[in-house]
């Protein structure tokens, strides 16, 4: 059993199915089909069961994953450990980060840390909140960038706070917004429910929902047609969009969203989550 069986087991273990595994990993479905009766004749087990449902582990194959996801992390550890031995800063940081924050901000962030330190590789996830603080917690990343309050008992540094928006092609008026097209798109739960409970403070009646699309992006678009209009946090919005904004308020106060680098504290022995922290501070002119 090597690496690569590693990591066979614990891309097949999160997507359970062996055609998506196969695609994901680049082999054809029958070469992972023998790597997997090769695993199961080496260790005399059945390492799992095939449905129409899909894949289900065996307790022991539960267990060969396990086994495997230590082994993943063993090695990982091992190459930043090396890495820091080095007088060159060096190494992979792996990053995780929300979508949007990776969209507008983490390019420009990550083209001046690169600029600083040529000798370190970037590995990015990025997806939901949730999904990249799970994800961080396992420590398959060393630090994220993660929109919205969220319950981190690590290091948390605040790195940007931006106001909400109701956001339209042409001047509005909030007391007709229920009368308007509405144009959602897919967000993660914290800012969905941060849209619903602004809703439902400020109007009586349901929002007039004219079209629901997957992505931020696609729904600015989509406003800047003047189809519409939609609830935006600010980091989405640039002046050459020539959007008007209207304030989102609760009780007189101005909803903001925030912005976050979170890290595990002893991720700061490595020089390069020290560099990458020390960078973050400089680039968004923050104390300390």
């Amino acid at each position: 059993m090597n690496e690569k069986d590693w990591q066979l087991l614990t891309v097949l273990y999160e997507e359970r199915n062996i055609t998506k595994t196969a695609k994901k990993l680049y082999l054809s479905q029958p070469s992972l089909t023998y790597r997997i009766k090769q695993l199961e004749k080496e260790f005399d087990i059945t390492l799992l069961h095939r449905g129409n449902k899909g894949i289900t582990f065996t307790s022991e194959g539960e267990y060969i994953v396990k086994y495997a996801e230590r082994m993943i992390k063993e090695l990982r550890d091992t190459h930043d450990g090396l890495a820091n031995m080095s007088d060159t800063l060096k190494g992979t940081l792996r990053l995780g980060a929300s979508s949007n924050f990776a969209f507008y901000e983490l390019p420009s962030i990550l083209e001046g840390f690169i600029e600083r330190h040529p000798n370190i590789d970037v590995q990015l996830k990025t997806g939901w909140s949730s999904d990249i603080i799970d994800q961080l917690k396992e420590e398959s990343i060393h630090a994220a960038f993660i929109r919205g309050e969220v319950k981190w008992r690590g290091s948390k540094i605040l790195i940007n706070e931006e106001y909400m928006s109701v956001v339209s092609r042409d001047k509005i008026k909030l007391e007709d917004l229920p009368d308007l097209n509405y144009i959602k798109y897919h967000t993660d739960p914290l800012l969905k429910n941060t849209f619903d409970d602004w809703w439902v403070k400020n109007f009586d009646s349901p929002a007039h929902v004219s079209m629901e699309v997957d992505r931020i992006e696609t729904c600015k678009e989509m406003v800047k047609k003047g189809l519409g209009y939609s609830l935006m946090p600010n980091i989405s919005l640039r002046g050459e969009d020539h959007l008007h904004t209207l304030d989102m308020k609760i009780d007189g106060g101005k909803i903001t969203r925030s912005s976050w680098l979170l890290y595990k504290e002893e991720m700061l022995d490595l020089k390069m989550i020290k560099s990458l922290n020390s960078f973050v501070k400089k680039y968004y002119h923050l104390d300390g």
